[in-house]
């Protein structure tokens, strides 16, 4: 699986560790998008958007491939992602406890935006979290599959035709 892993300067440092965090685990394509040093002024929309980018054409070529945005919130990181077509970009900046699905399944966070929305996009807010939370968000979010569950899937189709 290729990933794609960008980042501004508020969330260079997390990036960076867990850019070396994955290129340890075997299967994965890591691929930096940016940004490549630290810039204090730099400005996060086109370096997300170059991570965006190519997981939407990934994804509209039925590649798997999942993309890793990181800022100081993950908020605006994940508004650029989900910009483009096919990427559904779920932001994570903490454990918000547990919450149960229609079926009463118990789900953290990052389960639920595999499981119900088939999230290919993970926004990580560096502020929030420590590097050993977000490498078990991260790891989770990358073992997690999609339910493939037909109402999960009719929903997802409806995001897909909103223009």
């Amino acid at each position: 699986m290729r990933i794609y892993i960008a980042s501004d300067h508020g969330g260079f440092e997390l990036k960076s560790s867990l850019k070396a965090f994955l290129k340890e685990k075997p299967g994965f394509e890591i691929e930096d998008c940016g940004a490549h040093a630290f810039n204090a002024d730099d400005d996060y929309p086109e370096i997300i958007a170059r991570a965006a980018r190519k997981l939407s054409a990934d994804t509209l070529a039925g590649k798997d491939s999942r993309a890793i945005v990181v800022g100081a919130s993950g908020q605006g990181e994940a508004i650029v992602a989900n910009r483009f077509k096919a990427v559904r970009c779920a932001t994570y900046y903490g454990s918000a406890g547990e919450q149960k699905d229609m079926s009463g399944k118990t789900l953290d966070m990052i389960a639920s935006t595999r499981e119900h929305n088939n999230s290919n996009a993970l926004s990580l807010g560096a502020r929030f979290l420590t590097v050993e939370e977000a490498k078990r968000a991260v790891e989770k979010w990358l073992k997690t599959e999609f339910s493939g569950e037909e109402r999960h899937a009719r929903r997802i189709k409806q995001i897909d035709e909103v223009s």
